[in-house]
């Protein structure tokens, strides 16, 4: 069917700008001789994820043990997520996924070591663990020499735990001002990570891995020091308006979300089928992935989603308010990617305005 023939609201992804994109970061990773291991938090989708393997990718990173669990069902085999798993719940879980599949996982602090030794004593195999750096995002990873030092020793007396190497993401470079601050900041993180990665090799550990990422570095082609042996970017599969407004152009975004206009109850008010649980209410507030309003209409100058409900999306806008009708479709790119996903069963794939294939989100929910 057409594009156009969609029921909405609806998550659309164009084929061809997301294969290209697909691409570039492969002949990216591939040139900078490190391996690519997409975050697939992005999509959610097994789909994709297995486009994204056979074009060259290592494997997969995910962030929760449902994520993998659905990757793992759909036949993805080299798993990693980058996070910390708490609870021995979850880490039985893990432990089952290791019968079949290569599976990591990240930890931070002597309790993930203490409660995964003890869990994985009644394992075959060991599990297999890296260590979170903080390198300025102010969220989880090791922030401190001694910390890390204390979990190294700690690691080389655990009959039940591999140590893989390191790992660290540069979020922050998100809110830079500039392309400049930017780079410098991603330098400043890698160059952390590095230090971190020198420390175990003094201690006589092998980094068999030293992974970083997040998607602007990559997408702006800033190069990647030696020492690094694996990039963990994940939005630039799809892309969205922040990273659209990191590059100065929506053209490399993918996804978008296909909505009814429903009612225009005045001269400037145009209101659309699609809410908060179809588009997320993310703003990026700061910096180079500074976004306006709640989304960006496609091929309508300068015009923005001013307010979402639950349930439908306001936009002030006159000028647009007089091109449009009651019943017409539009697209809107929103901020930000991976939410979104999340709140749609299938996306469609679309080939000039035509629906080629549906994909599963079957990551959907998985949270825990």
């Amino acid at each position: 069917m057409k594009k156009i023939e969609i029921d909405t609201p609806a998550l659309v992804i164009n084929r061809h700008k997301m294969m290209e994109n697909l691409t570039y970061m492969q002949k990216y990773a591939d040139a900078n001789e490190v391996t690519l291991r997409p975050h697939t938090k992005t999509h959610k989708m097994p789909a994709v994820a297995k486009l994204q393997v056979e074009a060259g990718a290592k494997g997969i990173a995910v962030a929760k043990v449902g994520e993998a669990e659905v990757m793992a069902a759909n036949g993805l085999t080299n798993i990693f997520i980058a996070n910390q798993i708490v609870g021995e719940q979850k880490l039985l879980r893990i432990q089952k996924l290791a019968e079949t599949i290569n599976i990591s996982f990240g930890i931070d602090s002597l309790y993930h070591v203490e409660e995964i030794e003890k869990v994985f004593a009644s394992s075959e195999k060991k599990a297999q663990v890296l260590i979170e750096i903080e390198i300025g995002e102010n969220r989880s990873g090791v922030i401190e020499e001694k910390d890390f030092i204390a979990i190294l020793k700690r690691l080389k007396t655990c009959e039940h735990i591999e140590y893989k190497g390191i790992f660290s993401h540069d979020g922050h470079t998100y809110s830079a001002e500039s392309l400049d601050a930017c780079k410098a900041l991603y330098l400043e993180g890698v160059e952390r990570t590095l230090g971190f990665a020198a420390i175990g090799e003094e201690m006589g550990w092998e980094n068999q891995v030293v992974s970083i990422g997040s998607t602007p570095p990559f997408m702006l082609g800033f190069g990647i020091p030696k020492g690094v042996t694996e990039i963990r970017p994940g939005t630039y599969i799809f892309m969205d308006l922040g990273q659209g407004n990191v590059l100065g152009t929506y053209e490399r975004c993918a996804a978008s979300v296909l909505t009814t206009v429903i009612s225009k109850p005045t001269h400037e008010r145009v209101i659309t089928d699609v809410g908060a649980k179809g588009i997320t209410m993310q703003t990026r507030k700061k910096g180079i992935t500074k976004t306006e309003g709640l989304g960006f209409v496609k091929e309508h100058d300068n015009v923005h989603v001013h307010a979402v409900y639950d349930e439908h999306a306001i936009i002030y806008n006159e000028a647009f308010r007089n091109t449009i009708q009651i019943g017409d479709k539009i697209e809107i790119i929103p901020n930000h990617i991976c939410p979104v996903s999340n709140l749609y069963d299938k996306a469609f794939i679309v080939e000039e305005d035509e629906v080629v294939d549906t994909f599963s989100i079957d990551g959907r929910g998985k949270l825990q």
